[in-house]
């Protein structure tokens, strides 16, 4: 596959049509399977009880916030080297997606958080780089809307997020860097699990689902932007008229 040739707005946009119905169908399969391992399943935890499977959804949802920012910035950085268009869309197109997991992460965690610390919310190493996490997301999209041109908003928000990446990996090694009150990694790539394979396999499909869900919510937002963008061209045009 040539993949140069679907660098092209004109090229990309009835692909992503296509594939965005086989990634939300698998992210929809995957969500169903997940959630059944995960509330049904998997066995109740000795020492946090039921309320751990919070993790479920918790874990997943921490995982893709860090991801879809690294993604973010690898877009920035392949367009502002070869100022691609489609590169700052897709950019563009992961951020409110990235936003909405940041803040599914906080969320929950306040939720498991006030039953295990006693506080819904503390000034934990992990927990502050995560909220800044969720700061650069808003960030970004607020100074995307501020500025006009999209040339100049494109380059803007793509200096932003190779500046903000650098919290990606404070929010990961935090728990190691300093003494915090968030439990280090149940998963890692170095040594064995430390959870039932019930539960690994419960938080594995569930981030897989993520994963599945935030392609078909990216290329979905993709198609929009490009429409938007690319109002004036030909193919834009038939579309455009195509729908109406």
């Amino acid at each position: 596959m040539n993949f140069y040739h679907y660098a092209s707005p004109a090229t990309f946009y009835p692909l992503a049509g296509r594939l965005i119905p086989w990634f939300a169908g698998l992210a929809a399969i995957l969500t169903a399977v997940g959630l059944y391992i995960s509330f049904f399943v998997a066995p109740t935890d000795f020492q946090q009880g039921e309320g751990y499977r919070i993790i479920f959804i918790h874990v997943p949802a921490a995982w893709m916030s860090m991801f879809i920012y690294v993604v973010m910035a690898f877009w920035s950085a392949i367009g502002l080297a070869w100022n691609t268009r489609l590169s700052f869309v897709m950019a563009r197109a992961l951020a409110p997606t990235g936003a909405l997991f940041t803040f599914l992460a906080l969320w929950t965690g306040a939720l498991w958080g006030k039953p295990m610390w006693g506080a819904w919310w503390v000034w934990d190493a992990r927990l502050t780089s995560s909220l800044i996490l969720l700061f650069l997301y808003v960030g970004y999209m607020a100074l995307q809307a501020a500025i006009d041109d999209p040339r100049r908003a494109d380059r803007a928000g793509a200096l932003l997020n190779l500046v903000g990446v650098i919290n990606v990996p404070i929010i990961y090694f935090s728990v190691k860097w300093w003494n915090t009150l968030h439990q280090g990694a149940s998963v890692s790539l170095t040594r064995a699990p430390s959870m039932a394979q019930t539960m690994l396999w419960g938080m594995l499909i569930m981030a897989l689902a993520a994963w599945m869900y935030t392609i078909a919510a990216a290329l979905a937002r993709s198609r929009t932007l490009l429409l938007e963008r690319e109002r004036r061209t030909d193919w834009a045009r038939a579309e455009i008229g195509r729908r109406t």
